[in-house]
């Protein structure tokens, strides 16, 4: 098993390392969450392959992830094409030291993400079918739903000449100011539940995959900067204010 997940690691590594050096060459974040998305879905099919057995609930599981990295590596995709930049990178693009470690950090992202699905796919053995198999793809499917619409609601609503300068507050963002975040930590979340139905012993320690996906939105690189953001536009506007007050962070329920 350690063997295997450091091959893995090594293409992971090595597909980030490329994409760095012809980014840096390029002076262009524009393929980053591209690469980074293609790379779960590589390591996902790579994983099924390797691993030899092809149990249902690994192409289930498979197929999961890859739909998850298409449809969100097109989205990310075709918004930065649309945009131009990505203000992340405003003071890295032309360092290429600093981001050869993004995309570095990027490789820890995709393989402590994606470790459920390396476990599953990987495992000679199979079990039936069970409640946490059917649980899991709920939550990945609810998730995946959340995320999607919450995406096209925001790109509509940025794409309409009537809303420059506004905020949204309609649809899933009524209920949440992060509903994208919070489908992409229900994906991952899913995604463990199901993979664990075979785990045993230190597996479970992959539980490490949502609760990273979690830290990292909640904490490091998505709802901190976009608060930050957002406070500083519209932070004066009572129209915001009432907004923040009564919409919740993340979870739709105030008691999460």
């Amino acid at each position: 098993m350690e063997v295997t997940l450091a091959k893995y690691a090594a293409v992971d590594l090595g597909v980030q390392w490329v994409g760095w050096a012809l980014a840096s060459a390029m002076k262009t974040e524009r393929f980053f969450d591209l690469a980074g998305s293609g790379t779960f879905v590589l390591l996902a099919h790579l994983s099924r392959i390797w691993g030899g057995t092809r149990h249902l609930r690994q192409n289930v599981q498979t197929g999961l992830v890859s739909a998850w990295g298409l449809r969100l590596g097109t989205f990310l995709f075709l918004r930065i094409m649309k945009e131009g930049q990505d203000r992340r990178f405003n003071n890295v693009r032309n360092s290429p030291g600093v981001f050869f470690v993004y995309w570095t950090l990027q490789a820890v992202w995709v393989f402590v993400t994606l470790m459920p699905t390396l476990i599953l796919n990987t495992e000679q053995k199979d079990k039936p079918l069970g409640p946490r198999d059917y649980a899991g793809w709920v939550i990945w499917g609810l998730g995946f739903a959340t995320e999607a619409i919450a995406d096209q609601q925001k790109w509509n609503f940025k794409n309409d000449s009537d809303n420059t300068g506004k905020f949204i507050q309609h649809g899933l963002w009524a209920y949440s100011r992060h509903p994208n975040y919070l489908g992409e930590i229900l994906q991952w979340s899913g995604l463990f539940l199901s993979a664990s139905s075979v785990m045993r012993g230190p597996q479970y320690l992959s539980v490490l995959s949502p609760l990273f996906v979690w830290f990292l939105l909640r904490h490091v690189s998505g709802i901190p900067i976009l608060e930050k953001q957002a406070m500083k536009k519209w932070g004066a506007d009572p129209a915001f204010q009432s907004y923040i007050k009564n919409t919740p962070l993340l979870w739709p329920f105030p008691l999460f």
